[in-house]
């Protein structure tokens, strides 16, 4: 009698905390996108084969795809302070891409393959013609392997702080197959990515990481990736797909092979920018670069004048 009290105290005690957990990770989800403050008045939508795709275009004059960062909290937004800057020169397209922001988050894991898909299938659907694309971070390597696989799509290509050679190749351990595993667990795992996709580690993220002065994060950017991180069916599964390298893929052949014009831009401060730029070159002799001083990873939010103007001058 003893043990099956026991077991049934057990049991009770169980289905409360994660009744209780499920609670906290419902209430967080709307706390962080109850404002709708990522909601446009002329979005755009593309019905791909995986989900449909948010996008905006805007301007007038040759097409230009802005592709942000491959990140949980990434989104279109990252490009707010630019477009206005450019549209009366292209027309600029900004792209949710499929897992982050606006666009839809099915649950299945993200890889590199799959991206060179989307920006492809993209640009053939809804753009028609060739086109130049600026990618971040992350998406940079997603550029780089679409124009190898189908460079009659793409025109000139600008990387935004791409990631190094030997990072693209990185491969899933079993420590992150198992994290990955952990992360897609319907309770614990979700209240694991909300912890990961906090305001304050989103804060610390642009303090750190993104912004070279802190002082010029604006509370807007961060509730717009607060919100980015929240929306959606499934957003953890871009985050388990990134952090456990499903995304990655080796550059080098890529690089190697593109006869496009290739043009990096760099923040001055951002860590060992200039020892990548150095390897990409060494693949590619043709790469130009340019380097925006007291900026880190998101120059084209922490100083878009100054990015803006490299756009025009690169793809003039």
């Amino acid at each position: 009698m003893k043990t099956k009290s026991k077991l049934i105290t057990f049991l009770l005690l169980s289905t409360g905390a994660a009744l209780t957990t499920a609670l906290i990770n419902k209430y967080l989800k709307i706390s962080a996108t109850s404002r709708g403050l990522l909601k446009e008045s002329q979005s755009c939508c593309y019905k791909w084969r995986l989900g449909n795709i948010h996008y905006t275009k805007t301007g007038s004059g040759k097409p230009l795809l802005l592709v942000h960062n491959l990140d949980y909290a990434s989104s279109g937004y990252e490009w707010n302070q630019i477009v206005n800057r450019l549209k009366d020169n292209y027309t600029v397209y900004t792209i949710d891409l499929l897992g982050c922001g606006r666009s839809e988050k099915p649950d299945l894991t993200y890889t590199n393959y799959l991206y060179v898909q989307l920006l492809s299938d993209f640009i053939k659907s809804e753009i028609g013609h060739r086109t130049n694309v600026i990618a971040t971070g992350e998406s940079a390597s997603l550029a780089v392997m679409a124009c190898s696989n189908s460079p009659e799509l793409f025109d000139q290509i600008m990387l935004v702080n791409p990631n190094s050679l030997l990072n693209c190749s990185q491969i899933p351990s079993k420590e992150a197959k198992l994290y990955k595993l952990i992360i897609e667990l319907p309770i614990v795992g979700t209240l694991l990515y909300n912890i990961a996709s906090s305001r304050k580690m989103i804060e610390e993220s642009f303090e750190q990481d993104y912004f070279y002065n802190p002082y010029s994060v604006k509370p807007m950017y961060v509730d717009r990736y607060l919100e980015a991180a929240h929306l959606g069916g499934c957003p953890k599964a871009i985050f388990s797909s990134v952090k456990c390298n499903y995304i990655k893929c080796n550059l080098s052949n890529a690089l190697k092979k593109i006869d496009n014009s290739i043009y990096i831009v760099g923040g001055r401060e951002q860590p060992i920018i200039e020892d990548i730029i150095a390897e990409y070159k060494e693949l590619n002799s043709a790469i130009e670069h340019s380097l925006i001083p007291k900026t880190k990873f998101l120059p084209q939010l922490e100083s878009p004048a100054e990015f803006a103007a490299i756009v025009k001058m690169f793809f003039a």
